[in-house]
């Protein structure tokens, strides 16, 4: 069994709506160098509400000059800011959980947007104070849908060493990762991406009225592998984004759908852009709020979207019962699980 027992999410201080975004990477050398038509497609997604994203939280100071770093620079950025963003979100939480560092007997982090060895936890184990025999597990290269496989992760975790404390970490700097060029799901993702971290404390603890996690879920298609993925681009992180996206990930959460074992009173997605979110509510019968809000007051994060959207849930819970979480992405995979009140 595994609760929940607080979650907490962090935010870079820079923020920019898309507008302040087009006027700053409209001026830069790299924008110079695009075709006509693909600066009208930055101007068209950017200039406009089409996106359905108000801001995105950068750990950058200036959007502009970032299309213009090389590999070195954009690598120093995640190294720099992951544990920083990462720290910050788990010390909200155990704050919520009224627990220390100390206190926990493992550290869960997944990431997709740079790397990091030893990785993002061991900085993190080392800044907030973690006994130096707790487990460390870092989860690279599930991409945008990490954050689910993440937590059965941790429910294994928690199966094996009854009486324990995990916390998990989803942590992106999406901004590390940011590119320009002609290729349009590489403006669209430019256009899309922001930079959060989402992190939980678990326990098998039961109590009235506490989430619990399970009745975890995948899939995964490799023959639409390179519809979504990262590639090296003469040492960056180029993201190779098809426009097919939409689609895939309806078709992945669908199949997933049937599995659920409860009827759910809420859906929470992965906030993967505005397409892909009204994609998913033509197979779904349910309306993605929590997901929409959280494109619109931070963009597409990758993998901390959807504990974004259960944070938001959580504040406004009523009297539900049951939720169903789904996240997506390279791979292609599509992932699942339940959370009910224990």
């Amino acid at each position: 069994m595994m609760f929940l027992d607080s979650i907490a999410t962090a935010s870079p201080a820079h923020a920019y709506t898309q507008l302040e975004c087009y006027a700053a990477l409209s001026t830069t050398e790299a924008f110079a160098g695009l075709r006509p038509r693909s600066q009208a497609l930055l101007s068209k997604v950017l200039g406009s509400d089409a996106s359905g994203i108000a801001t995105r939280n950068l750990c950058i100071a200036d959007i502009g000059p970032v299309v213009g770093h090389g590999p070195q620079m954009l690598n120093e950025s995640f190294e720099r800011e992951a544990p920083v963003l990462a720290s910050a979100a788990l010390t909200a939480a155990l704050e919520k959980a009224g627990l220390q560092a100390g206190d926990l007997d493992a550290l869960f982090i997944c990431t997709c947007t740079g790397y990091l060895c030893p990785g993002v936890t061991s900085h993190v184990a080392e800044s907030l104070g973690f006994r130096e025999n707790a487990y460390l597990q870092d989860l690279v290269g599930l991409g945008c849908g990490a954050a689910i496989p993440m937590l059965r992760s941790a429910a294994g975790f928690l199966a094996a060493h009854p009486g324990s404390k995990v916390a998990t970490v989803a942590v992106e700097i999406c901004s590390s990762a940011f590119f320009a060029d002609d290729d349009p799901g590489v403006l669209i993702s430019l256009c899309l991406f922001g930079d959060g971290a989402a992190a939980a404390i678990w326990s098998d603890e039961a109590a009235p009225n506490k989430w619990q996690a399970g009745h975890f879920t995948t899939v995964h298609r490799p023959a639409d592998r390179e519809k979504i993925r990262f590639i090296n681009s003469d040492g960056k992180l180029k993201n190779q984004l098809h426009k097919a996206v939409p689609g895939l990930a309806a078709d992945a959460v669908a199949s997933l759908y049937v599995q659920r074992r409860g009827e759910p009173d809420r859906v929470l997605a992965h906030s993967g852009g505005r397409d892909v979110i009204d994609a998913l509510e033509a197979v779904l019968p349910h309306q993605l709020h929590e997901t929409r809000e959280v494109l619109r007051d931070h963009g597409n994060m990758s993998s901390p979207s959807v504990l974004f959207a259960l944070e938001k849930a959580l504040a406004n819970a009523n009297g539900d019962q049951r939720w169903w979480l789904t996240a997506f992405g390279a791979g292609f995979a599509a992932h699942a699980c339940e959370m009910w009140r224990g």
